[in-house]
This record gives C-alpha cells, sequence and structure tokens, in this order.
C-alpha cells in the first residue's frame, strides 16, 4: 500500500483555481470522497478543502492509477483541464506524503507560518472522513503521529506564541489603514472561526461590531461571545452601505454582495473577503477598498522573517516525528509475520512430539514433556532471530527482509 496526496495550495494555484476546486460543505466532500473509493486502487481517502488549500490524502494500491483518478475527478468538478491541473499540483507519494502532512498539520505548510487553525481544520476533514467510513486504520495512524508532532512543535518552540490567523492578519491590515477604528461600524458576515477571531479583535479595538449569519441563533451565540449585535441576514441589501468595516467569510457557493447592492457612500470603506468562492463581487468604484486572501499575502510575508527561527527548529521536530512513524509502522507490519513464525514453530513442535510419541521412541507417558522440549528448543532459536527482524525493521531493507521472511514461512498450496 502507498500513501498519495494531491496538492493544491496559494503556492501553486490562483484564487480563481481554488475556487473552482474548493468543497464548502459536507454534502460535496461526501460526494468527492465517495467518487474516490470508487476506484478499486484507491481504499481510504481523506478531502481537505480550507480558503488556501484543497487536497486529497489517500492509500493506494497502484500510485499511478489512483494520481490518474483524481486528476479526472477534479477535471470534472472545476471545468479545469487535467494537463492543467497536473501541471499546477504538488504530488506527493509515500515518505514525502507523510512529511507533507506532517508539516501542513505543524502549520510550516501555510500562508501564515505558525497559524493555530490549520490543525483544526485537519482535524475535521480527518474526523469527516473516519466518522463516514471513508477512511480507517491506514489513514487513522498517519494523522494520529502527524497531530502529535505538530503538538510537539507548538511546545518546543516559540511559533504559535502569538498567534497569527488569516483573520487576524486582516485586522492588522485594517488597522494600517485607519489611525483609529473606535466606533465606526463594522459587519462581520459569518459564524466560522475567522469570524469569531475578527469579531474579538474589532471589538477589542473599540469598533460598533454587527454579526450577520443566515442561521440567526448561531449570529447570536457569537455576538453574545463577542459582546456584538446581531442584523438579520434578510437585511443585508439594506444595511450593506451603513459600514465602514466589512469582513466576510461564509460558505455561500455565489457571492452574497454584488454591484446590485452596492451604492455611492461619502466615505471610504474597507472591505475584506476572507471567503473561497468569494463572497464579494463587484466592478463599481464607490470608495470601496476591496482586500482578498491573496491580498494579505505582505503581511503574511513579513510575519516569516520573525518566525524562521521557530520554524527551523520545527523542521527538526517533525523530522524526528517522520522517522518515529516509519519505524512505528515498520514494527506493524513485522509482528503479524513474528507471530506466524511462532505459531508454525508450535505447530511443527506438536507434530514432532506426536510423531516420535507414535514411532515408539519416546513411551507415551512422555508425550507433554516432549513436546514442551521440542517448544522451547525453537523458542530458543528463534528469540535471536526475531529480535534481529525487529531490529532490522528500523531500516531501509524493512520490505526485503519481510518478504524474503514471509517467503519462508509460506503454506504450500
Amino acid at each position: 500500500m502507498h500513501y498519495l496526496n494531491i496538492s493544491f495550495t496559494h503556492k501553486n494555484a490562483t484564487l480563481e483555481i481554488r475556487e473552482k476546486l474548493s468543497y464548502p460543505d459536507d454534502e460535496s466532500k461526501r460526494g468527492c470522497l465517495s467518487v474516490l473509493l470508487d476506484s478499486p486502487t484507491i481504499s481510504e481517502a481523506i478531502l481537505f478543502s480550507t480558503c488556501n488549500r484543497m487536497e486529497v490524502m489517500c492509500n493506494c494500491l497502484d500510485i499511478p492509477q489512483a494520481t490518474a483518478h483524481i486528476f479526472s475527478m477534479l477535471s470534472k468538478r472545476s471545468g479545469i483541464s487535467v494537463e492543467e491541473l497536473e501541471g499546477r499540483a504538488d504530488i506527493f507519494d509515500d515518505s514525502s506524503a507523510i512529511h507533507h502532512l506532517f508539516s501542513v498539520a505543524a502549520s510550516l505548510d501555510s500562508m501564515v507560518i505558525g497559524e493555530t487553525q490549520i490543525v483544526g481544520q485537519l482535524k475535521d476533514a480527518f474526523r469527516f472522513a473516519y466518522d463516514n467510513h471513508f477512511c480507517g486504520k491506514k489513514l487513522a495512524r498517519a494523522m494520529k503521529f502527524a497531530f502529535k508532532s505538530a503538538a510537539n512543535v507548538r511546545n518546543a518552540t516559540d511559533i504559535s506564541s502569538k498567534p497569527v490567523s488569516m483573520a487576524s492578519v486582516a485586522v492588522n491590515k485594517m488597522k494600517s489603514l485607519v489611525d483609529d477604528i473606535h466606533g465606526k461600524k463594522a459587519l462581520i458576515i459569518g459564524v466560522g472561526e475567522m469570524s469569531e477571531i475578527t469579531a474579538k479583535h474589532l471589538v477589542s479595538a473599540g469598533a460598533d461590531v454587527y454579526i450577520m449569519n443566515r442561521t440567526a441563533h448561531k449570529a447570536e451565540d457569537l455576538a453574545k461571545e463577542c459582546g456584538a449585535k446581531t442584523i438579520s441576514f434578510s437585511e443585508l441589501s439594506r444595511v450593506i452601505n451603513e459600514f465602514e468595516i466589512l469582513y466576510t467569510a461564509t460558505s455561500s457557493y455565489e457571492p452574497i454582495i454584488t454591484d446590485e447592492i452596492i451604492e455611492a457612500c461619502d466615505f471610504d470603506r474597507y472591505w475584506f473577503d476572507l471567503a473561497l468562492p468569494r463572497d464579494i463581487n463587484y466592478n463599481k468604484g464607490e470608495r470601496i477598498h476591496l482586500f482578498v486572501i491573496d491580498d494579505l499575502k505582505t503581511i503574511v510575508d513579513e510575519n516569516l522573517s520573525a518566525r524562521q527561527d521557530a520554524a527551523r527548529a520545527a523542521h527538526g521536530i517533525i523530522g524526528r516525528g517522520i522517522i518515529e512513524f516509519f519505524e512505528w509502522l515498520n514494527t506493524q507490519d513485522i509482528e503479524p509475520l513474528i507471530k506466524e513464525i511462532y505459531t508454525r514453530a508450535e505447530k511443527a513442535a506438536e507434530d514432532e512430539s506426536s510423531r516420535v510419541i507414535k514411532a515408539g521412541y519416546i513411551p507415551k507417558e512422555y508425550e507433554e514433556e516432549a513436546k514442551k522440549m521440542c517448544e522451547q528448543v525453537l523458542k530458543r532459536f528463534l528469540h535471536d532471530v526475531t529480535a534481529k527482524m525487529r531490529l532490522g525493521s528500523e531500516d531501509t531493507h524493512t520490505e526485503l527482509i519481510s518478504g524474503a521472511m514471509a517467503s519462508l514461512v509460506k503454506e504450500k498450496n
């Protein structure tokens, strides 16, 4: 079995392409994973879709066949040719796939190095796939080690000591544009983690914050938690032009703010679209300063230099975590083989003791003693052999060792 990861991120795909490849809700994710497992070569799969990345992680029998199946599915989903998708995607297999997974979990592959949101999103993606039976033990054990390594990175470095999410970057950008946001009206559309972080930042800065969401009680819950107010989503077209500050991060398939509801105002407006697909689509020059996810990369880049030392230490930690994972994985492969060897040895001891008793070489009353003697001889011999097998499972020749031993104990047809 092989590990395979096909990745589209802010590094290799534009915002427009990531929009077309996004799976914003559970229904679309379930459909994608079902199609993935339609391939006879793919046994387990996880779909990871956020504003900055869309990745497929799977366990498969044949990497080329699985890769072709995934690109075919994504092409049908997005309307983008297979050739273009292949040219843009980062493809990781086996050890490189595990290394990439660990890097993502530790937020070393994020637009904002050290941000804490990514590991929660990855856990949600894994939990969804596992609970819906799209993945099992093979991917679960890789995820378990990835989360453990990510925790070690957070505990051993200061890479996340001052958490920086895309939402906090957006708020920082807002503060750099306006001298004082105290008392300014701010509307937040959506109730996800980014909306929560944004709301708390704006409230603490003294802005007059309102929360809006299609599901009213969720908006009320977030507003109560953050000390904000609420507005009904049905009022969007009426109130949209009253706000100087707007942050939106919904899971809508279509833009919710368009030219039709935008009117001219005598003040500057600062709008931040943190959604993917995007929530805002306008073409008017109405003193609106619009920022989308990719526009925030400047602040992110400034962030990177301060985190380089921590990132280098983090790479060392995940490197050790990857070694630990493969050593454990190799041990899991060798243990069933060792168990089979001992089972076969015990059967041989029983057969041989029965043979010598039947032939009259040893009196019948000594049958148990004869059997125990045979078992002890075999166990003593096998102890050193199996110890060396376990030791050998930690190096790069594991498959050769286990393959050779498996052929030796294989039952004859």
